[in-house]
C-alpha cells in the first residue's frame, strides 16, 4: 500500500507537469495526451490496488472512478475525448494531490521515503 501511494505521489507531479504546459499544448501534443492516458491508467490500476486492500478513499477521491477510467482508456481508447481528458489533468488530479497529503505522508513515514 504505502509503495503504491509514493507511486501515485510522482504520478501526480508527471500530470502537474503536463497541466502547467497548459491546455493549448495538450491538445495540441499527441505524446503529451498519450503521457496523460499512461498516467491515469497507472492512477486507476493503483487505486484498484489500494480499494482492494481496504484503504478508505479520502474526500474528494473515488478509487472507482479511476478504476472506470483506466478501464475506459484501455478498452475504448479510439473513443477518448480529450476535451474530457483535460479536466481530469487539470482539475481532477490536483484535488486529488491535496486529499491524498495525509496518506502519502504516512506512507513516506512508513517506508522511511523523503
Amino acid at each position: 500500500m504505502a509503495k503504491d501511494l509514493l507511486h501515485i505521489d510522482g504520478w501526480l507531479s508527471r500530470a502537474d507537469e503536463i497541466f502547467s504546459r497548459g491546455q493549448d499544448a495538450y491538445l495540441a501534443d499527441g505524446l503529451l495526451q498519450e503521457a496523460g492516458d499512461s498516467l491515469m491508467m497507472k492512477l486507476g490500476e493503483a487505486a484498484e490496488r489500494l480499494s482492494a486492500s481496504g484503504v478508505l478513499a479520502p474526500a474528494g477521491v473515488e478509487w472507482a472512478l479511476a478504476i472506470a477510467n483506466r478501464n475506459f482508456l484501455i478498452h475504448q481508447y479510439d473513443e477518448i475525448d480529450r476535451a474530457l481528458t483535460w479536466p481530469t489533468l487539470a482539475v481532477d488530479l490536483p484535488a486529488w494531490r491535496r486529499s491524498l497529503v495525509p496518506l502519502i505522508d504516512e506512507a513516506r513515514a512508513k517506508l522511511g521515503a523523503v
